[in-house]
């Protein structure tokens, strides 16, 4: 995929019997299904069974198996409850009968409240002033190792610009925080508010877990360790537009017992909080 048109494409699946829907998979460099495309496409599924007029405030995933990218994903639908401010959706991915992840979604109608936020990290290098993906590749392919390499040079409708990039050449044990600019590539469509939430929740599987290694960073990565996500939660509060840059900013509390914990936010430019997050991870050591 090479820009959000591609991404859209991807995530709106075909209705293949009344709340049944069915999809493909892209990779982003893994043998098995993007979780969060997975996650994506099954918000994709519910909010076609949701009134237009309610929106997801919450939700909560697990992945059961490993996707496999040669084979479509059929996600059906059930309609839990469709209340008087709230509706709720659980969806069942499915690889030939076998059932690969589930999903619990809320939907909310838009009402006023009173409301607070947390604040962004203050005095952060701006994206402007910071290296993208592809800049690496093109600045420092040449010294980058093999797996590094070609995980960045695989085509993406998104662009990251970490905050803070560590030199694979040395590693050393960091602070257990990631925090990635990112933003759509190309010309962006304009776009409903739930095609937002699905494009941000396919976003949001990115770069979770680095927060939980960076710690012991020294030692540990992603060629020596087999990861995988196994819950996924997000919490979705105001509007926003992708036509700027957004941050990622996360932490992880803990890790212990080959999983990993990576929790935070998703914010605009501005510094308005629009989506939180939280996933756990398998992170156990390879035996070399």
């Amino acid at each position: 995929m090479k820009n959000s048109k591609e991404l859209i494409d991807l995530l709106n699946l075909k209705e293949t019997e009344k709340n049944i829907f069915s999809g493909d998979s892209v990779t982003i460099g893994s043998p098995n299904v993007f979780g969060g495309q997975v996650i994506a496409q099954a918000l994709n599924a519910a909010y076609r069974t949701v009134t237009e007029k309610r929106f997801v405030n919450s939700l909560h995933a697990y992945f059961l198996e490993a996707g496999n990218l040669s084979i479509p994903i059929d996600y059906h639908v059930q309609e839990v409850r469709n209340g008087g401010s709230f509706s709720t959706r659980r969806v069942t991915a499915k690889q030939k009968d076998r059932t690969i992840f589930i999903l619990a979604a809320s939907f909310h109608k838009q009402e006023d409240g009173f409301e607070h936020q947390a604040e962004m990290t203050n005095n952060l290098k701006q994206p402007e002033a910071l290296l993208s993906w592809d800049d690496m590749i093109v600045q420092f392919g040449a010294f980058i190792p093999k797996s590094l390499k070609d995980f960045l040079s695989i085509e993406r409708p998104i662009d990251f610009k970490p905050v803070r990039i560590p030199n694979p050449l040395e590693p050393k044990n960091l602070p257990a925080k990631e925090e990635i600019w990112f933003k759509l590539k190309g010309d962006i469509p304009e776009m409903d508010l739930q095609m937002k939430h699905q494009i941000l929740t396919y976003i949001s599987d990115y770069n979770v877990l680095n927060a939980a290694f960076n710690p012991n960073a020294k030692e540990y990565n992603f060629g020596n360790t087999q990861t995988a996500s196994l819950d996924h939660s997000m919490w979705f509060f105001r509007d926003f537009d992708f036509n700027d840059w957004m941050l990622f900013s996360a932490d992880s509390p803990n890790a212990f017992g080959a999983r990993g914990l990576s929790r935070g936010n998703i914010y605009t430019r501005d510094g308005k909080l629009i989506a939180s997050f939280a996933q756990e991870g398998l992170l156990r050591p390879k035996k070399m």
